[in-house]
Order: structure tokens, then C-alpha cells, then sequence
């Protein structure tokens, strides 16, 4: 196995610092890197290296194709875990490592690189064939302990990524065009003022040719916007065409593919939230992760938190069991927005409900009815619910749950509604029951129990029966969920402790 030759102080250069600090995370795998001699360096622009090692942004490293397995080893035994992107948009030089800082809470990214692969974000169809040269002329930061680009060949590689990234053709970069642009401007006056523009156009001659090193020059010194640069940016692609992994007719259609399956992607992942994969799967198959708790303890807060934590890396769908908040179906919505006139005509609950005036009365005609038309419509909803969790798991999801159903106890805790009539059909009651036991027989992978203090329920819900919130505290502590690892978790702790902790038991799942 090829090995790097150990550092001399020739080979460490000292760059401008601020006050960033990197995250333990990376850090960690950064000495283990150099501790076993990995051929490595970060090979976007210097100017964010400090932003990315506080977890703002993906640690691109080029990797030495000798030293890739031992870099997929460190990363594994670091707590990283290999992420790889849905079907078409995977590249086979490419692989991406997410990890868990605790420290900060971040979800941080790391993608491997063993061949400089550039072109636009669905489709990246250049292959820029320098990367022994990029290793051998990288640089130790002495602060940050990361090897950089050289300043000269970082020049060439933005210049060069700049034709064939920064195009208004690709949607993903016209989405995000100003601040695309900001980026390379920023990222271009940082380079130009480190470098020599006579040792650039040596570097540039050595790397493409004499023509394109004079154009490339100017178009890292000159004045002119980037994207401006349209006859270098024709020049370079002309001279990367023998580069490219499809020819233009098959880069085409498959550019147009992957738009529409991205397009799709992101109307269901803002929208229509099916289980259906998009992005970037859990390794070795989803999971279903339910947030359970008597109402009051902060379960839509942690459930949302958790999914904005995920969701900006891998498919993440929530599903809300509930009747309150969330995204009720169409029949649903319909009965729901008929609880205000249900409501004035019921002033007062008979004994059994949770929430309102409550009597000692035994539930009427009226009640009874409205009660089971409601149990038969959320039976339906959460028996949906619970097959689209379970799909969406096996598709390589992590499904999110705002509570979950439970056959274990009635009339609370998510369970069947109809034992609050002892009149109800039995046909209606087998319907009901049937939905329950799918619960039963479809248990999440993992369970958040957020605790709390009955008084703190209560008043954060003050609308509930104080009595019957005791009452719900103690039986949701027996409920085992057929069998599901339990995660108790003391919800009285401040939110960002209590985010903290949910966070560490979720990743130990993935």
C-alpha cells in the first residue's frame, strides 16, 4: 500500500486564522488521517476552510485511490456512517460520510473524493485528471492541522470548475444563481490575492495547455465577472470533452432525468410528504422513531427539531398520529372542521374526555354518535398512517412520528376510542381494533418517552383534567410497544438538553 512520506517543516505553510474552532469531530479524523499517513487535502476553496470545520458547510477531501479504504476504515471508527445518494444521482468516485458532533449538535458532512469529479449538481460529467499533482502540492495549515491546495492549482481548479458549474442551465445552481455567484467571486478574489499571476500561467501551462493558460490568468486576475468569461468557458469545455463520462447527447437526457426526478423530490419533501425516497437513505434500511408523551411534554417541538436536523441530509417524512395539529386527511379535515358546531352544541363532555368541561354523566346519543363517526375516521387515518411508516422504512426512510397508536390501554395514550361506549356496535368496535392491532403487530424501531411532571403537563395544557393527566403519566410508563427499544427521556430539562439527548439516541439508531 502506498504510504505519504512524513511531513517536513519545508511542507507546513501558515495561512491567516480566525477565531474558528473545528469541530471535535473532524478533528479527531483529521489526526487519524496524518497519524496513518492518508495522502489527502481538502480541495475546495481555502477561503471557507474554517467556516467547514465548524460543521457550515461539506469537508470535500481528495483522497490518494491507494489510501481509500483505510480513509473509509477511520471515518467508520470515528461513528461516521456512509450515506449514499438515490440510484442515478451516486457516483462511483465519490462517497459521503455523515457524522454526529455532540458537542454541537451539528450533523456533519464529509464526502470522499478519489477522482476530481466537476460538472453540474445532478450530473457530474467532467473527470479533471490531476490528482496526483493536487496531493503532492498540498500544504499543512499549521493551526488547523488540514492539508490545502497549493494556491496556484487551487486558482486552476476554480477557474475551471467555474465553466462548467456555473451554468444557468443547471437547475439546482439557477435556484441558488446570486448566491452561487457570490460564492465564486468571493472564493476568486481570495485566490487572486495570494497567488502570482506568472507562476499561475506556469501552472496553468503545465495543467491544460499555453493558449487556455493566458485566458485561464485573466480570468482569475483580470476584472470580468466569471461567468463572463464565455470564451474561456468554451475553451475549457471543448478541452475536457475527452474528460467526460457521457457525450453530449446521453449527458443531455440524463441531465433532463435527474431534473424531473429532483423537481419531484422537492414538491414531495415541501408538500406532499409520501414515503417515497429522494435524496440521500439510511444505511442498511430506515426506521420508524416515534415521539410519545402526554400532551404538554413537548412532543411536536422535539419531533420538528429532529426532522430540520436530518432532513437538510437525508430523507426524513414526519407523520403525525394525531387529531390536532399536522396533516389530517381530506375526510378528516372535513369532520374536524365541524368541531366548532359540535362544540356549541355539546358545552359539556360526559366522564372519559380529556379536554374541556367534563361531567359525571354517562355519554348521550348525541355524543356517542359523534364519537363513532370520529373513532371510525381516525382508525382509518392511523391505519394508513402506520402502512405508509412501515413502506417508508423499508424504503430506506426515517420516518418521524408525532406519537404513536397503542392497543395496550384505551381511551388515552393513543389508544381505541370506542371503550368510552359500552353501546358501540361490535362491528364498529372490530373495525376500530383491527387498526390498533396493526400497530401492534407494526412497532416503531425506536421510542422517545418524553417524561414529565404532572404538574407541568397540566399546565402547560390547562384545558385538561389534572386527575386524568396522573392518570395518563402512569400508564404511559407500562406501555412497552410490543417490544420497542424505550428511550425514557426527562422532559423538565431545558429544550436545547432535551433536543440534545434525543439527537444522540437517533443517531445511535441510523
Amino acid at each position: 500500500m502506498r504510504i505519504m512520506k512524513e511531513l517536513d517543516e519545508a511542507d507546513i505553510v501558515v495561512l491567516p486564522s480566525t477565531e474558528s474552532q473545528a469541530l471535535p469531530k473532524l478533528r479527531a479524523v483529521l489526526t487519524d488521517f496524518h497519524r496513518h499517513n492518508i495522502r489527502y487535502c481538502y480541495w475546495k476553496s481555502t477561503r471557507r476552510i474554517h467556516a467547514v470545520l465548524r460543521g457550515e458547510g461539506d469537508l470535500d477531501l481528495l483522497v490518494g485511490r491507494s489510501d481509500q479504504h483505510r480513509a473509509e476504515m477511520i471515518l467508520l471508527a470515528r461513528d461516521f456512517k456512509l450515506f449514499p445518494m438515490l440510484g442515478s444521482r451516486d457516483h462511483p468516485s465519490l462517497l459521503s460520510f455523515l457524522g454526529h458532533d455532540e458537542a454541537s449538535g451539528r450533523i456533519v458532512h464529509v464526502h470522499l473524493h478519489f477522482r476530481l469529479i466537476v460538472g453540474k449538481r445532478l450530473l457530474r460529467n467532467y473527470r479533471i485528471p490531476w490528482e496526483d499533482m493536487v496531493l503532492a502540492g498540498a500544504f499543512l495549515h499549521r493551526a488547523l492541522q488540514i492539508r490545502l491546495l497549493e494556491p496556484t492549482i487551487e486558482a486552476v481548479l476554480l477557474a475551471v470548475r467555474s465553466c462548467v458549474e456555473l451554468r444557468r442551465s443547471d437547475p439546482v445552481a439557477l435556484r441558488i444563481w446570486r448566491a452561487a455567484k457570490r460564492k465564486f467571486a468571493l472564493d476568486r478574489a481570495d485566490v487572486a490575492g495570494r497567488v502570482d499571476p506568472a507562476a499561475l500561467r506556469d501552472r496553468a501551462a503545465v495543467l491544460l495547455n499555453a493558449e487556455l493558460a493566458d485566458l485561464l490568468v485573466d480570468a482569475i486576475c483580470g476584472k470580468r465577472e466569471l461567468e463572463g468569461q464565455s470564451r474561456f468557458r468554451r475553451r475549457v469545455v471543448t478541452y475536457l470533452s475527452a474528460f467526460r463520462t457521457y457525450n453530449a447527447c446521453e449527458a443531455g437526457l440524463r441531465s433532463a432525468w435527474r431534473t424531473l426526478l429532483w423537481a419531484a423530490g422537492n414538491m414531495n419533501r415541501h408538500l406532499f410528504l409520501l414515503p417515497r425516497p429522494w435524496s440521500r437513505r439510511a444505511p442498511g434500511g430506515g426506521c420508524v422513531i416515534a415521539i410519545v408523551g402526554v400532551d404538554g411534554s413537548g412532543k411536536t417541538t422535539v419531533a420538528t427539531a429532529i426532522r430540520a436536523w436530518l432532513g437538510s441530509e437525508i430523507d426524513v417524512v414526519p407523520i403525525y398520529f394525531g387529531t390536532g395539529e399536522g396533516r389530517p386527511s381530506p375526510l378528516l379535515r372535513l369532520f374536524k372542521s365541524m368541531v366548532p358546531l359540535a362544540r356549541r352544541m355539546l358545552p359539556t363532555k360526559p366522564r372519559g374526555a380529556s379536554h374541556g368541561k367534563v361531567s359525571d354523566r354517562p355519554p348521550g346519543l348525541l355524543y356517542s354518535l359523534l364519537l363513532m363517526m370520529w373513532a371510525a375516521i381516525v382508525a382509518r387515518e392511523k391505519r394508513n398512517k402506520l402502512l405508509a411508516a412501515r413502506r417508508g422504512a423499508q424504503r430506506g426512510l426515517v420516518i418521524i412520528t408525532d406519537r404513536y397508536p397503542q392497543n395496550e390501554t384505551g381511551a388515552f395514550n393513543d389508544g381505541p376510542l370506542l371503550s368510552r361506549l359500552p353501546r358501540a356496535p361490535q362491528w364498529l368496535r372490530r373495525f376500530e381494533t383491527a387498526a390498533y392491532r396493526l400497530a401492534q403487530r407494526l412497532p416503531p424501531d425506536l421510542v422517545i418517552r418524553l417524561d414529565v411532571f404532572a404538574e407541568t403537563a397540566a399546565r402547560r395544557e390547562p384545558d385538561m383534567d389534572p386527575a386524568l393527566v396522573r392518570q395518563r403519566i402512569t400508564e404511559l410508563q407500562r406501555l412497552t410497544f410490543a417490544g420497542a427499544r424505550i428511550v425514557p427521556v426527562d422532559a423538565e430539562q431545558p429544550l436545547f438538553e432535551v433536543i440534545r439527548v434525543v439527537k444522540r439516541e437517533v443517531w445511535r439508531m441510523l
